[in-house]
């Protein structure tokens, strides 16, 4: 028994110079849970901001201004209790307003309706200004939780910024419609009013650097189909039927240089040299017609023509030769590597790809038409498959994209 009781008083009291040591188990500060000597100060800290009516806000904005004195007590009631409904009718407004704007006939903006859209845009913009301005009185300007520290804060302040611009070169009666296109960002406030707007642009935003890769594939796409259509096909859309060189014409008759369709410019007549194996020859040109009357002479019977018979000139554009003009005004050709992309972009787009295929089959070959047929389908399996990867990979499979 005399042994037990100091055994279990030695368990019971430790030593007095052995200090004491716990540790918190759901403890992630990294100290072990072991108090220092400031932590009576943080906590005093602490609780001083949780003491405030906006702890996640600053305490003190322009040196003075602490969340109790007016006027920030003031903004900080309209900024954490905002009226998005009211916001976002202004922003509809501004919406109809732009798109009434007539800027060929509101030039001088004299007419009452010029007026009157003029008026809404000012009560637009000062509403705009006074909204930025509260904010800023509320949240403060500069720093991590006020107004400029926010990407669609600064979007906003840069639209009433240069609504300030504006205002101040009418005035002065200068003339910067660059300025005044700035208007068109107004309808961008709506993505800072609508939460769930705003989320989905984030998001789309955020996966921009990831379509780097993307891009780069475009790129080989473009490039290896941009150089296989020039070695084959460079100067081939200039093909046009002309005149043999030693043919000499009637003094009264006029033609052009080479055949010419009615809408030379989208349709015209490209034809096959000898040399190549296209689909379309000179022979091929339709036969003249005059007053509904299909012409049948030739050139020999000029001065015997009557009321009822014609001279066929298209007969004698024989000559298949590169011309000076490209189709659509000279736009779509393969003559170089930029050109090539202009019409490999058109044909990925799906838009009147068919026209400048079959360009390319009249004046080479038939079985061109392969090119175009596996530049649609690399350009749509690099696109869409290959596009949808950062989308999964950063926000997991269930985005719909």
């Amino acid at each position: 028994m005399d042994e037990a009781g100091p055994r279990a008083a030695e368990e019971q009291d430790p030593e007095p110079d052995k200090s004491k040591t716990f540790i918190r188990l759901n403890d992630l500060s990294g100290d072990g849970g072991r108090s220092g000597p400031g932590d009576k100060d943080a906590g005093s800290g602490d609780s001083e901001v949780e003491g405030l009516p906006y702890p996640a806000l600053a305490p003190v904005v322009f040196f003075y201004l602490s969340q109790e004195s007016r006027p920030r007590s003031w903004c900080l009631r309209v900024v954490c209790n905002p009226y998005p409904l009211l916001s976002m009718l202004v922003i509809l407004l501004n919406c109809v307003t732009l798109g009434m704007f007539h800027p060929c006939e509101d030039m001088a903006c004299d007419s009452p309706r010029c007026k009157i859209l003029q008026s809404f845009d000012d009560f637009i913009f000062a509403f705009f200004a006074v909204e930025m301005i509260v904010k800023m009185i509320a949240l403060g300007i500069f720093g991590k939780k006020c107004y400029l520290g926010d990407t669609w804060n600064r979007l906003d302040f840069f639209i009433v910024i240069a609504g300030m611009l504006e205002y101040s070169l009418d005035l002065q009666n200068v003339s910067f419609s660059a300025v005044r296109t700035v208007r068109v960002l107004r309808p961008l406030r709506a993505i800072n009013r609508v939460p769930s707007m705003r989320i989905l642009v984030t998001l789309l935003l955020d996966t921009l650097p990831m379509l780097g890769n993307v891009l780069l594939l475009c790129f080989f796409v473009f490039f290896i189909f941009g150089i296989v259509g020039v070695q084959l096909w460079a100067g081939l859309l200039r093909n046009r039927c002309f005149l043999p060189e030693n043919f000499s014409l009637p003094y009264t008759v006029e033609m052009e240089r080479y055949y010419q369709t009615e809408n030379e410019d989208e349709n015209p007549f490209i034809c096959s040299q000898p040399r190549e194996n296209g689909m379309r020859y000179c022979r091929s040109i339709p036969t003249q017609r005059e007053e509904g009357l299909e012409c049948t002479l030739d050139f020999y019977a000029y001065n015997d023509t009557t009321n009822t018979s014609c001279v066929n000139w298209n007969q004698y554009y024989t000559n298949c030769s590169a011309g000076e003009h490209n189709p659509f005004k000279g736009a779509i050709n393969f003559d170089n590597i930029g050109y090539a992309w202009i019409a490999i972009f058109q044909v990925i787009t799906l838009e009147g790809w068919v026209d400048i295929m079959y360009f390319v089959m009249d004046a080479h070959s038939f079985y061109n038409f392969i090119y175009f047929i596996l530049l649609i389908i690399v350009s749509d399996l690099s696109a869409h498959p290959v596009g949808s990867m950062p989308f999964t990979q950063a926000y997991g499979e269930d985005v719909v994209v």
